[in-house]
């Protein structure tokens, strides 16, 4: 099989487009990077589009085995292809790319009603994203929505982060809030606050319910506060300031499991 060298492949410009929100909307597939990502994504069956890995990958056991796996994939002839440093340069966000990147389709929502979904309202950091999006994956949510106004959970920085989690976790992006309203098909929609409300081991998570998480900057939205049932909070001590978004959602998510799963 030929290297690929040339950033005007149409196939490298494909994947390359995939670096843009709005093209990974439209084509409905985001880049994953490293051996780790893409065997994690031929695990849970979701099979590469398009890959292209540096020749040096075949090097060692691990790439020789990931290879073996995408090369026996149906069409892999079509999918899967050797390609230049500059290439994959071309692919990553990171410095030194990782020897292969894949375009990868994204997941789809089950087709009932989740038995806790979870809003992320305004976050901007993608990293943190990331970061809640692996925890919610650990702690059982079984989809995340995403308004407008929260960053891309397909940014390069997001799909790092989350570890594998958005092969299996079904996002909905720039979901409308009376579509929110709807899927929530009247069951207890709480808003973490830094104060007020019910303290979050009080609230009943063992029924169907939506947690909506806000920003850190500016917390959630007007529209989310309109839509929220309730508020939910994590007690802290006097003089200490809200917590990590990241944390206060990894805090609410595992008593929801805790209490799901019966202890």
């Amino acid at each position: 099989m030929d290297l690929i060298t040339s950033l005007a492949n149409p196939k490298v410009r494909w994947a390359r487009s995939l670096l843009q929100g709005r093209s990974r909307r439209r084509e409905g597939h985001f880049l994953i990077e490293g051996v780790r990502l893409v065997e994690e994504a031929l695990r849970v069956g979701s099979i590469p589009t398009l890959a292209f890995f540096l020749p040096s990958l075949e090097e060692t056991p691990r790439g020789q085995a990931l290879l073996q796996a995408l090369q026996a994939l149906p069409e892999a002839r079509e999918r899967v292809f050797p390609a230049s440093e500059a290439v994959l340069q071309s692919l990553s966000d990171t410095v030194t790319p990782q020897g292969i990147v894949a375009a990868v389709p994204f997941p789809q929502p089950p087709p009932g009603p989740p038995g806790l979904l979870l809003i992320l309202d305004q976050l901007r950091d993608p990293g943190n994203l990331g970061t809640i999006l692996r925890t919610a994956l650990a702690a059982g949510v079984e989809e995340v929505w995403l308004p407008p106004g929260t960053v891309d959970p397909y940014n390069p920085k997001a799909v790092r982060a989350a570890m594998g989690a958005h092969f299996r976790l079904p996002l909905r992006l720039r979901a409308r809030w009376n579509e929110v309203k709807a899927r929530a098909s009247g069951r207890p929609i709480w808003l973490a606050t830094a104060q007020g409300g019910t303290p979050y081991d009080r609230v009943d998570w063992r029924t169907p319910s939506v947690l909506i998480v806000g920003g850190e900057a500016e917390g959630a939205s007007p529209e989310a506060e309109a839509l929220a049932t309730g508020q939910v909070h994590i007690p802290m001590e006097h003089g200490v300031e809200s917590l990590n978004a990241a944390i206060a959602a990894a805090v609410i998510l595992f008593e929801a499991r805790r209490q799901r799963a019966g202890a």
